[in-house]
C-alpha cells in the first residue's frame, strides 16, 4: 500500500468516532423497518436498534416513531452485534430520562400522563416517559371497576404516590386525579347555583322515597312528592336510572351542601290549564282513584281530580262509595262546578247518566222534547 493511500486510511480512522460500552450519543437514521431502525454514529459500522430495544410499549412500530434523516440519541450496548453492526438502544435513553422526568414530576406533584399497555394482578402497567410503571387496582377509579382490561390501549392523567429507581419501582394513582377534578367541578356547580334555576342532569339513583340527580359534579335530591303533579307510589315508575332530565332548583343548603330539586316543576301544572280543557256541563271519562266517606275522587288527568259527592255517585241510596264502584273504575261524570280560586272540581256520576239517557233517547223518538223525555226517566226512577 502506498504512502498517500496509508495516509487517506489514517485520516478516515481518525475521523471516526471512538465508541465504547454504555456511551450515549447522536446518530443520523438511515432506515426504519417494521422490526428496526438502522443508525449512521459515524462509526466504521453502522448500528441498528432491535425492535426490544426501541420502546418499552409492546406492539410499537419504529415508523410512527422516527423517519430516515431524524437524529436520535442513542445508548451503545455492544460494538459487535454478531452481523458487524453496533448494538444500539433507544429505549435505554429514554427510560434514563425518564427517570429524571418522573422524579422532577413527584417534587412538583404535577399530572403525569400515562398509556395503559396490560393488566396483571392487582392492577394495571402503564408506560410513562418509557418507564413501565404500576397502577393498582384500588387507584385507577374512584368507583369499583369490575373489569380491568377495558383500559388496555387508553390513555389518561395520574399522580405519582411512590417512585423508586433503585427498585425501578413507579406507582400511580388515577382515583386522586378524578377525586381532585370532581371536588373543583362541585366547588363551580356550587358557586353558580341559584334557587328557582332549570338546570339538566342525569338519574344516578332511584330510592323510596325520591330520585338522586347528578347536576354536573354533585347529587340533588328530588323528593317523590316533586316528581310528578299526581300522586306517584314509587320514583321507579316516574324515573329510571341514567334518565337524563331537566329539574328545577327548589331549595339549596350551602353548609350541608344539600340540594332539593323538583321535576314537576318543570312541567305545566294541570290546573294552569283547567279552563281552557274543561267547562261545567262537560260529560268525560276518569278513573276512579280514592275512595273516602263522602264520595270518591276521579282522576281526569294526570294530576287532576275532581270529587262526585256520595250524593251524586247513584239514583238510590247508598251508604258507602264501594256499594256501587271500585278504585281504577272507568266512569262517565259530568261537570257541575269549577272552583279555581280552591282548585276543586265537582262532578257527577248520575248527571252524566242522565245526559247519556235523554241523548239516546232523543235519538230514538226525533219529536219528542227535552221536557218529555225528563218526565218520562223521572217517572221509571220514580217507579224503581
Amino acid at each position: 500500500m502506498s504512502n498517500d493511500m496509508q495516509n487517506f486510511m489514517d485520516e478516515i480512522e481518525k475521523s471516526m468516532v471512538r465508541l465504547h460500552r454504555g456511551d450515549i450519543l447522536t446518530g443520523k437514521v438511515i432506515n426504519v423497518t417494521d422490526s428496526e431502525i438502522m443508525v449512521n454514529v459515524g462509526y466504521k459500522s453502522d448500528g441498528v436498534i432491535p425492535r426490544d430495544e426501541i420502546s418499552n410499549e409492546p406492539n410499537v412500530n419504529p415508523r410512527s416513531l422516527v423517519n430516515i434523516g431524524d437524529d436520535i440519541k442513542v445508548y451503545v450496548i455492544n460494538l459487535d452485534d454478531g452481523e458487524g453492526n453496533v448494538l444500539l438502544s433507544k429505549k435505554r435513553v429514554d427510560v434514563q430520562k425518564g427517570w429524571d422526568d418522573l422524579e422532577m414530576i413527584k417534587e412538583s406533584d404535577a399530572l403525569l400522563e400515562t398509556k395503559v399497555i396490560e393488566v396483571v394482578r392487582g392492577g394495571i402497567i402503564s408506560i410513562s416517559r418509557g418507564i413501565r410503571c404500576f397502577i393498582p387496582a384500588s387507584q385507577i377509579s374512584d368507583s369499583y371497576v369490575d373489569d380491568l382490561s377495558s383500559y388496555v390501549g387508553k390513555t389518561f392523567n395520574t399522580k405519582i404516590i411512590e417512585i423508586d429507581k433503585r427498585k425501578n419501582k413507579v406507582v400511580l394513582s388515577r382515583k386522586v386525579v378524578l377525586i381532585s377534578e370532581k371536588s373543583e367541578m362541585k366547588k363551580e356547580v356550587l358557586s353558580k347555583i341559584k334557587v328557582g334555576a332549570k338546570v339538566k342532569g342525569e338519574v344516578k339513583n332511584i330510592t323510596n322515597f325520591g330520585a338522586f340527580v347528578d347536576i354536573g359534579g354533585i347529587d340533588g335530591l328530588i323528593h317523590i312528592s316533586d316528581l310528578a303533579w299526581n300522586r306517584v307510589k314509587h320514583p321507579s315508575d316516574i324515573l329510571k336510572k341514567g334518565d337524563e332530565v331537566e329539574v328545577e332548583i327548589l331549595d339549596f343548603n350551602s353548609e350541608t351542601e344539600k340540594i332539593s330539586l323538583g321535576l314537576k316543576q318543570t312541567q305545566p301544572q294541570p290546573w294552569d290549564l283547567v279552563e281552557e280543557k274543561y267547562s261545567v256541563g262537560d260529560i268525560v271519562e276518569g278513573k276512579v282513584v280514592r275512595m273516602v266517606d263522602y264520595g270518591v275522587f276521579v282522576e281526569l288527568e294526570s294530576g287532576l281530580d275532581g270529587l262526585v259527592h256520595i250524593s251524586e255517585i247513584s239514583n238510590k241510596f247508598i251508604s258507602k262509595p264501594s256499594q256501587e264502584l271500585e278504585v281504577g273504575q272507568l266512569v262517565k261524570v259530568k261537570v257541575l262546578d269549577i272552583n279555581m280560586e280552591q282548585k276543586r272540581i265537582s262532578l257527577s256520576i248520575t248527571a252524566a247518566n242522565q245526559t247519556e239517557e235523554e241523548t239516546e233517547y232523543i235519538t230514538e223518538n226525533d219529536n219528542v222534547t227535552i221536557g218529555d223525555v225528563t218526565n218520562v226517566i223521572s217517572d221509571e226512577n220514580k217507579e224503581s
